[in-house]
C-alpha cells in the first residue's frame, strides 16, 4: 500500500470511528461503504440481509472464486479515549475495530483493482450486526452465497497485544461457540418476616449457582475447552419481601457442539432438581445461539503462505479465544480461515471492548496485504485448495 492510499484510507477509518453505528442501525455506515466503493470504481449490491454490502471484483479467464469479510457495527460503550477523531454518538463506540476491518477491506479492494495478476471473481463482504451475532445469518438467509459464488472465504480481526501487523493463524479453532441463556425459578412471594408462607428463590438461586458451576468441573473432560458464567441476577425489589422470581443470566462459551448439548442437557437438569428441592418452578431459555469458528485445513495452510508472501511475520502459537464471532457462520457454508492480525501494544485499558480502545492505522497495511495476497493465492490454487 502506498502512502497516498494509507492516508486516504486512515481518514476513512477516523470518520467511521466518529459516526459509528450500532447492529442493525449501519445506515451510515452502509453510505459510506458505498460511497468508497464507487469512488473506488468497484461494483456492489446494497441492502443484503439488512445493512449488508457484497462488492465484487472480476477479471475474465477464470471461474475461481472467493470471498473476504469485514464486520461493520460497534458496540453500546460510551468512549473515553479523548481523540480528535473520538464518537460523536453518546454511548456508542468502535470499541472492537470494526471501523478498521471495515476500511481494511476497502483498502483491499483498492489494490486488487489496481492489480491484473489475477483472475477469476473476489466478492468484498461488508456484514452488519456481528455484536449481536445476527448478521452473517441474516446475509446468508438473503441468499448470500446463491447470488455471489465464492468457493472459499476468510477474515480477519485485530488483536492487541499481538505484534503490530503479525498474523496470527490458529490450528482449527479460533473462537468459541458463545450466547446468552437465562434461568427464571418462579416462587412464592410473601413478606420476609414470615418466609416458612413463601417459596423463596432467591435462597434457591444461591443453590443453583453453585450448582451451576460443578459442571465445568466435574462434567465437561479436562481436555475441552468450556466457559459457563452468570452475569447478571435479577430479583427483589424491597428488603422486607420476599420476591416471586429470580432470574440469572449468563453466556456459554464451548468450541466442540457436543460439548454444548451436554453442558445444556446438564443445566437443564441441575434447574428442574433445584426447583423440584424448594418447591417452585423453572424457567429456561437455554439456546445459545453461536458457533464456534474453526479453520478448515486447506484454507488455514493457504492463510500462512499468503501471510508469508506479503512479507508478514506470521505466529502458530496463539491460544484459542473464548470471545466469539458469526463468521463462523460463514465457515458453516463454505471452507475457509479467520485469522487475527496484532494490533500492537496495549494502551492503559486498550483492549477489545473497552471504553479507551482504538484501532492502530499503522496495521491497515498488513491487513489489506494479507487479505489482498490471500484472494489471490486462493484464485490460483487448484480444486483441492492448495495454494499454488
Amino acid at each position: 500500500m502506498d502512502q497516498a492510499l494509507l492516508e486516504k484510507v486512515t481518514a476513512w477509518r477516523r470518520h467511521l470511528h466518529a459516526h459509528p453505528e450500532l447492529s442493525h442501525e449501519e445506515r451510515g455506515t452502509a453510505a459510506f461503504v458505498q460511497q468508497k466503493l464507487t469512488e473506488l470504481g468497484i461494483p456492489f449490491t446494497g441492502g443484503i440481509g439488512g445493512h449488508g454490502i457484497v462488492a465484487t471484483l472480476h477479471r475474465a479467464g477464470s471461474d475461481r472464486s472467493v470471498g473476504l469479510r469485514a464486520d461493520m457495527d460497534a458496540l453500546p460503550i460510551h468512549e473515553t479515549t479523548d481523540l480528535p477523531y473520538a464518537s460523536a454518538t453518546p454511548g456508542v463506540m468502535h470499541a472492537c475495530g470494526h471501523d478498521g476491518h471495515t476500511v481494511a477491506l476497502l483498502a483491499t479492494g483498492a489494490l486488487l483493482a489496481q492489480d491484473d495478476s489475477w483472475h477469476g471473481t473476489v466478492q468484498l463482504l461488508f456484514q452488519p450486526a456481528e455484536e449481536n451475532g445476527a448478521g452473517a445469518r441474516a446475509m446468508i438467509d438473503d441468499g448470500l452465497f446463491e447470488r455471489f459464488p465464492m468457493e472459499r472465504v476468510f477474515a480477519f480481526h485485530n488483536w492487541p497485544g499481538l505484534e503490530a501487523g503479525t498474523v496470527a493463524v490458529h490450528h482449527g479453532p479460533v473462537m468459541a461457540a458463545g450466547g446468552r441463556w437465562s434461568i427464571t425459578l418462579h416462587g412464592l412471594a410473601g413478606h420476609a418476616a414470615m418466609p416458612h408462607l413463601t417459596r423463596d428463590p432467591i435462597v434457591a438461586s444461591a443453590h443453583l449457582i453453585v450448582a451451576l458451576q460443578t459442571i465445568v468441573a466435574r462434567n465437561v473432560d479436562p481436555i475441552d475447552s468450556v466457559v459457563l458464567s452468570i452475569g447478571s441476577i435479577h430479583g427483589g425489589m424491597a428488603g422486607n419481601q420476599i420476591p416471586a422470581s429470580v432470574t440469572l443470566v449468563g453466556t456459554l462459551r464451548t468450541y466442540r457442539p457436543e460439548v454444548r448439548e451436554m453442558v445444556m442437557e446438564t443445566m437443564r437438569r441441575i434447574t428442574a432438581g433445584v426447583a423440584e428441592t424448594f418447591g417452585m418452578r423453572a424457567e429456561l431459555d437455554l439456546s445459545p445461539s453461536g458457533r464456534a469458528t474453526i479453520n478448515t485445513p486447506m484454507e488455514e495452510d493457504l492463510a500462512v503462505s499468503a501471510a508469508t508472501a506479503a512479507g508478514l511475520a506470521v505466529r502458530r502459537d496463539i491460544r484459542p479465544s473464548a470471545a466469539g464471532d458469526d463468521f463462523a457462520f460463514l465457515l458453516e457454508q463454505r471452507p475457509g480461515a479467520y485469522v487475527w492480525v496484532g494490533n500492537g501494544h496495549v494502551a492503559k485499558e486498550g483492549e477489545l471492548h473497552n471504553a479507551n480502545y482504538d484501532f492502530n492505522d499503522a496495521i491497515l497495511p498488513a491487513a489489506a496485504g494479507w487479505m489482498s495476497t490471500v484472494a489471490r493465492l486462493a484464485l490460483a490454487g487448484d480444486r483441492s485448495n492448495k495454494a499454488p
